[in-house]
């Protein structure tokens, strides 16, 4: 069972809500700062018209020479060049003033009309850019052609929207670098609490969830998990104490039977039929010794104190030796047992000897299910630092549907190949205390694929050996 990484991102509620937060921020920094640029460029957009308005009736009010005096004399006083003006005969000839001619576009109706592009000349004190005109006709029927430049007016704005964009970047990277730092704080624990996690479900029922001096929500949810391994450690400890006393309690009164039964069955004529039934009782007498002997060394290795003897050892020679072993058994059911393993391998930590089991098992188990002329692997490959041992047959193969159910206890297939089913719950316990994992699939071309990842990370974290 995975559980899930808490350190991928964005996931954590704190960052969920340091995220929403910062956008609302910024978002509401945004509308706050637009409503403001709109008002301002509104306010100055009627105060540069309602000026033009009135210098158009002021000149209005003029004719003849006292109209060319008086554009004059308001060029004299427009410091910044703000106003420019223009004097057209009815023809649009130009008669005085800086503009040279009619802008391009501009309607002759009397009305102030806002421009693009205001005045194609080359004479820098003219404006350029966008600027507001009006085209007006004297009572002499000349045209006066009066342009008002927005640049200069709209400068607040331009400040308004430099005030925006580093308001902006002044708001977001902080905001972002806020949100990074105030979240590893809370993610540094929910690692802690999920290394611990891992280890409680891989089966160290002594592990806890850590606690830190806050006393938040973190603290006491992790306070009600702890309880909760207390009351479930305590019961599993007392259900596992009584099954042992009652599978040791057992096994000596059985072997007494066992004895007795086989002292009278020596006794019995041989192929009598008291003899054939004596015979039946043994066998089954020795069947449920077995079975307690199994379930005596599943308990055995659910005893997580045995990582305390792991020792570094190099894989290759127990290959070998469990191929040797298994050989001679191979060779009798007509299997091709094969071994393919590279020149060097990873070393791994654990019990050579609880090892050997395990390989032992599974390897029985494919041979024992393997038909005449089929074939049985036993590989070893380098994963990425750690070896991974395979068996692959050519037998029948397991179906989804056992493929978790195979390693329970007492849990047989088929009642074909005899057994107790308890060899694959060793090997699971096996698996289990030395923080492997197995895995169960089809071979390639049909058979099962029995795949040991010998990784060790959970466990050298929390039991440095």
């Amino acid at each position: 069972m995975s559980l899930p990484n808490p350190s991928k991102g964005w996931r954590s509620s704190s960052s969920r809500l340091l995220a929403l937060y910062s956008f609302l921020f910024v978002a509401w920094s945004c509308i706050l700062m637009g409503v403001l640029y709109y008002e301002v460029s509104d306010y100055l957009g009627n105060l540069a018209k309602h000026s033009l308005m009135q210098r158009q009736h002021l000149f209005a009010r003029f004719q003849g020479e006292q109209l060319d005096e008086a554009l004059a004399t308001s060029m004299t006083f427009d410091m910044r060049a703000v106003d420019a003006y223009g004097l057209f005969d009815a023809q649009h000839n130009p008669l005085s003033g800086p503009i040279q001619s009619i802008p391009e576009g501009l309607p002759l109706d009397g009305q102030i009309h806002e421009l693009s592009t205001c005045i194609d000349s080359d004479d820098p004190n003219l404006p350029q850019d966008s600027c507001d005109a009006v085209a007006t006709q004297t009572h002499d029927g000349r045209w006066l052609i009066l342009v008002r430049d927005n640049g200069s007016l709209f400068a607040v704005t331009r400040i308004i929207l430099h005030a925006l964009f580093w308001g902006l970047s002044l708001t977001i990277i902080p905001g972002i670098a806020g949100w990074h730092l105030l979240r590893r704080r809370p993610l540094q624990r929910i690692r802690a609490i999920q290394a611990s996690a891992e280890a409680i479900v891989a089966g160290d029922l002594t592990c806890r969830l850590p606690l830190s001096n806050r006393r938040d929500e973190l603290d006491m949810l992790a306070a009600i998990v702890n309880a909760m391994l207390d009351r479930l450690e305590r019961l599993m400890h007392e259900v596992k104490g009584v099954c042992d006393n009652i599978a040791h309690d057992l096994r000596t009164p059985l072997t007494r039977l066992r004895a007795q039964l086989y002292r009278i069955r020596q006794q019995a004529v041989e192929g009598s039929p008291e003899a054939l039934q004596m015979d039946e009782v043994i066998s089954e007498t020795d069947t449920l010794m077995a079975r307690f002997r199994g379930l005596l060394r599943i308990s055995e290795l659910e005893d997580h104190q045995r990582r305390s003897g792991f020792v570094q050892l190099d894989p290759r020679p127990l290959l070998q030796e469990v191929y040797d072993f298994y050989l001679p058994l191979a060779e009798e059911g007509q299997v091709t047992l094969t071994l393919d393993i590279p020149e060097t391998l990873p070393g791994l930590t654990g019990d050579r000897a609880l090892l050997f089991e395990a390989l032992a098992n599974l390897l029985s188990n494919s041979i024992k299910f393997t038909p005449p002329g089929g074939e049985v692997i036993l590989r070893a490959v380098n994963d990425e630092g750690s070896p991974r041992i395979e068996v692959l047959d050519t037998g029948p193969g397991i179906p989804q549907a056992e493929r978790v159910a195979v390693f329970q206890r007492f849990y047989r297939s088929d009642d074909k190949h005899g057994g107790f089913g308890l060899g694959l719950s060793i090997v699971a316990a096996i698996v289990n205390l030395h923080g492997f994992s197995l895995d169960v699939g089809d071979r390639e071309g049909g058979g099962a694929k029995l795949t040991l990842h010998c990784r060790q990370s959970l466990i050298s974290a929390l039991h440095p050996l």
